[in-house]
């Protein structure tokens, strides 16, 4: 549980591409009730180097209530949920306009992206959510994430979201990251809560997350400013790695944390994954999920997918069975009807059926619209 290791990859090159970073409240506002632009300042400086080396950043972000909150002058708050709202819903836009003065700083450009769960949940919300964050990185936008607290009572109420610590895990998982980086205001994960028992000691690294790492997080204190803790950044952390993402969690006011982390220095404390990501998509395809439906390929195709480890392109589709829609599983089989693969389809049946044999410059043309050149991506497919 507490070996140390060093999370660089074996050649000594930084480890990490795609990087989520999570700063919570405890990180941002720092138990002022409002944000501390020091810290903020910080923050947005690593992100912006991190950017300029090459990797991909987003941000999932706390704070719109702390911002209100400062914004209206420390107002003698009511405990109730519709009073944390107003808050937010006046915060948001401040939070926002400080993050774009701060990264323009380095002449970056960052974008705002409110989620709820049911963004997430449902599958065509899912799809849109991703389609978009992942437009923004390939374009060099770093996103700038936070749940929509003006429509969404979870977090702010009894049944708490975990203070944007679970979205962030959702976040990494939803764009394939490499590393999730959730920033408190403690350094990790200690054997005892650290501002109770000073000779506690930090964990450096936690290879599984079973019932004794889990006792660790019940004596920990909660600020009423703070809606997240360590319990609700294990459970983060458990997700993200069971879906092939490494994870940190460190002291967001320590300094150049993220420039060392995305390096593969030791800080904090390390998750590593607990597979590989095409190991736990496999894992996800194979899992007893019911395919919605069949696509039939042709000699060609069946060799590609089996031998190959190619995507599946409409030239290789004979026929689409079934109702499936878009981002369904679905089952792919050969001439023969012997099972080939299972996979997320990028089209629906109809889309399918119209595309089948065409060349993948000519799916705009075929349905007016399009998703991608690939029937099914090699990143979405298990071979059986």
């Amino acid at each position: 549980m507490t070996s140390k290791k060093s999370n660089a990859s074996s050649t000594g090159q930084p480890a990490y591409h795609r990087i989520v970073v999570k700063a919570g409240t405890g990180v941002l506002a720092g138990g002022t009730g409002g944000l501390d632009l020091a810290v903020m300042t910080r923050l947005a400086d690593q992100m912006a180097r991190l950017r300029q080396e090459g990797r991909e950043v987003l941000l999932v972000t706390s704070g719109a209530v702390a911002a209100g909150r400062q914004a209206l002058g420390q107002p003698k708050g009511r405990p109730d949920v519709p009073f944390r709202q107003m808050l937010a819903a006046v915060g948001q836009s401040r939070l926002m306009h400080t993050y774009e003065e701060l990264f323009g700083r380095h002449q970056v450009l960052v974008a705002q992206a409110l989620l709820t769960r049911a963004d997430i949940s449902d599958r065509r919300g899912y799809l849109n959510v991703r389609d978009v964050l992942l437009g923004l990185l390939e374009t060099g936008v770093i996103p700038i994430i936070n749940e929509n607290d003006v429509v969404t009572s979870e977090e702010l109420g009894d049944e708490v979201f975990g203070d944007n610590d679970t979205l962030s895990a959702l976040v990494a998982n939803l764009v394939d990251a490499d590393l999730l980086v959730m920033l408190g205001d403690t350094a990790g994960l200690y054997t005892a809560d650290p501002s109770l028992h000073p000779e506690a000691q930090l964990i450096p690294r936690v290879d599984r997350i079973d019932q004794a790492i889990r006792d660790l997080a019940k004596e920990e204190e909660r600020h009423s400013w703070s809606r997240g803790g360590i319990a609700a950044k294990l459970e983060a952390a458990r997700l993200a790695t069971s879906w092939g993402v490494a994870v940190v969690v460190a002291g967001g006011r320590d300094p150049d944390v993220l420039v060392d982390v995305a390096a593969g220095k030791e800080r904090g404390t390390f998750f590593p994954p607990g597979a590989s990501k095409m190991e736990s998509r496999r894992r996800w395809l194979l899992s007893g999920l019911s395919a919605r439906g069949e696509i039939q390929v042709d000699d060609g195709a069946a060799v590609a997918l089996r031998s190959q480890h190619r995507s599946l392109l409409p030239a290789g589709v004979v026929e689409a069975r079934g109702d499936f829609d878009r981002q369904d599983v679905v089952l792919i089989v050969d001439r023969q009807g012997q099972k080939i693969a299972c996979g997320v389809a990028n089209y629906s049946a109809k889309d399918v059926a119209a595309i089948k044999g065409l060349r993948s410059d000519r799916i705009q043309e075929a349905l007016g619209h399009q998703y991608g050149d690939e029937v099914v991506h090699r990143n979405n497919l298990a071979v059986l």
